[in-house]
């Protein structure tokens, strides 16, 4: 076995997250409209927006698909959020189920965030950093909740997930 840690299992441990704030949110509706100021996210609902859409987009790249535009992402409820990164789930699935995909294929991102000598990754990077940027993002929002008085006993570290050994 390799000591790797796979793209699989990084996506069961992003599902796993997501799952539990949309059960989480779901349980404690107020705390959507908790003001965030995230990444500019005027609430948490348009925190957890972010971190879903741009899960999906990251994956209809990775997958050369069209693009969900900002515009076009919903805004709620939780329940169309979610949808968002079950989309997104889905599309990981299926490239990472296919033993055709070149994970090593260069993707050019040619966005004014990006500085132009650095617009070239590969799939595979790109796909780490979509799951990564959600974990790092629902640490963000447990530090909030908890700092605004709502402790959510996420355990998001890779070491209490149960999508790896």
């Amino acid at each position: 076995m390799t000591p790797a840690i796979t793209l699989e299992e990084l996506v069961a441990w992003d599902h796993e997250s997501a799952v539990f704030w949309k059960t989480y949110l779901e349980a404690n509706q107020a705390l959507l409209r908790l003001p965030c100021g995230i990444g500019g996210a005027m609430d948490v609902q348009e925190f957890v927006r972010h971190i879903w859409a741009v899960e999906l987009r990251w994956g209809q790249r990775i997958a050369g698909l069209p693009v969900l535009s900002r515009e076009e992402t919903p805004v709620g409820p939780l329940e169309a959020l979610f949808g968002l990164h079950l989309e997104a789930t889905q599309i990981f699935r299926t490239l990472l189920s296919d033993p055709a995909q070149d994970w090593d294929q260069t993707i050019h991102l040619a966005y004014d965030w990006l500085p132009p000598e650095t617009r070239d990754f590969s799939r595979r990077k790109v796909m780490a950093h979509a799951l990564v940027h959600s974990q790092r993002h629902w640490a963000q929002l447990a530090t909030l909740l908890r700092a605004a008085g709502f402790p959510t006993k996420f355990q998001g570290d890779l070491l209490f997930s149960s999508a790896l050994f």
